[in-house]
């Protein structure tokens, strides 16, 4: 009977707790980013929040719960990581966070040890919003989301693409929302022939520029430093652009390719004329080494004198461009042998009709 009224008490108690109250407390560790995309910090705001009265130090520095679950977007553990190791500030001021940032890092550790931890998508970006403008890159944020907190705990977490964890709306205009399909465009293009752990996170980081978390001013000055850092990116493979000036008929022309990866490239280089003044050779596998240039000789054979735009195009094992064109410009001062063959004979066949002609007219007054 004691036993029977006890379980109706504890009935009675789970019964009035709200879901809320009865489900496992559930802990989100998510911010506004805080790192450019060149690796500064735009401020110290990031310190302050990790500091035990901080909004992410309320967060760790707790007695400790059973079956908590924490939500943790991988993003923000990774500023903290690159905090930790010493970091600069955009304004130039003395930063403060080391001491904080690997203290927090150590407390979230220890916290959440053989607790429940899930990743949210990387970067904590909408993801009603992602899924519109860039479904298979959601998926992969969810990816490296994993696999960057499983990194920074030294521990197996769990990802549920379909848990409903990432939540919040985020409020991007048109151009900006092109101004992301762009950057990401152009990083995807490039890494079909670079493979460098900085790239590859670059095009993760990009999920930042669409976290519910940014202010509309933030957002500005993020996509700023993205476009920027992008840009930057992708000058790393490129051939310089150039202006030559031939003077013999057949020439061959030096052609600078520079990679500043840290790995190697293998590539294709096409060569398109806007005209038919001169015909030039394209290249195939082209390997370029990690921080370095190569010289290709393009042979160019010159049908007509004049000036003649080449578009130089590196391309991958497809043909698909990966980077901008660079413009070689091509001044010539001479003719190809064919065309002076032609021009010449048709000026001796001219020469012979007139005299032919003279002499008909002569024996026609002769007679």
């Amino acid at each position: 009977m004691k036993k029977l009224i006890g379980l109706i008490i504890i009935l009675l108690v789970m019964l009035s707790l709200s879901p809320a109250q009865a489900a496992d407390p559930v802990v989100r560790i998510t911010s506004m980013a805080h790192q450019t995309f060149t690796g500064e910090f735009r401020d110290d705001d990031l310190a302050q929040e990790l500091t035990p009265s901080g909004a992410l130090g309320l967060l760790v520095y707790t007695p400790r719960i059973n079956n908590k679950t924490w939500v943790i977007d991988a993003s923000l553990v990774d500023e903290v990581v690159s905090m930790s190791k010493g970091y600069t500030l955009l304004s130039g001021a003395v930063p403060v966070g080391v001491d904080i940032a690997q203290a927090w890092l150590k407390q979230l550790r220890k916290i959440t040890y053989r607790q429940q931890v899930v990743a949210l998508a990387y970067g904590n970006p909408d993801v009603l919003l992602v899924n519109r403008l860039a479904p298979t890159e959601l998926k992969s944020y969810y990816e490296i989301g994993k696999i960057q907190l499983e990194t920074a705990l030294n521990r197996s977490v769990r990802s549920e693409p379909n848990g409903g964890w990432n939540t919040g709306r985020s409020e991007v205009s048109y151009s900006l929302r092109t101004s992301y399909n762009d950057n990401r465009k152009a990083l995807t293009r490039l890494s079909r022939v670079v493979n460098d752990p900085q790239l590859f996170m670059m095009r993760a980081q990009l999920s930042k520029l669409l976290s519910p978390k940014l202010a509309k001013d933030s957002r500005q000055f993020y996509f700023y430093s993205a476009s920027t850092a992008v840009d930057a990116m992708i000058h790393k493979l490129r051939i310089n652009s150039g202006k030559y000036q031939i003077t013999t008929a057949n020439v061959k022309l030096p052609v600078t390719v520079i990679n500043e990866f840290d790995s190697e490239v293998t590539v294709n280089i096409s060569m398109l004329p806007i005209n038919l003044r001169v015909v030039v050779d394209s290249f195939e596998a082209v390997t370029i080494p990690a921080k370095s240039k190569k010289q290709l000789e393009m042979v160019v054979n010159v049908i007509a004198p004049g000036q003649t735009t080449v578009s130089a195009l590196i391309t991958d094992s497809e043909g698909k461009n990966v980077v901008p064109a660079a413009t070689l410009t091509l001044n010539s001062t001479v003719i190809d042998p064919r065309v002076t063959w032609f021009t010449t004979g048709a000026a001796i066949l001219l020469l012979l009709a007139g005299v032919a002609q003279s002499i008909r007219r002569v024996r026609r007054r002769a007679n």
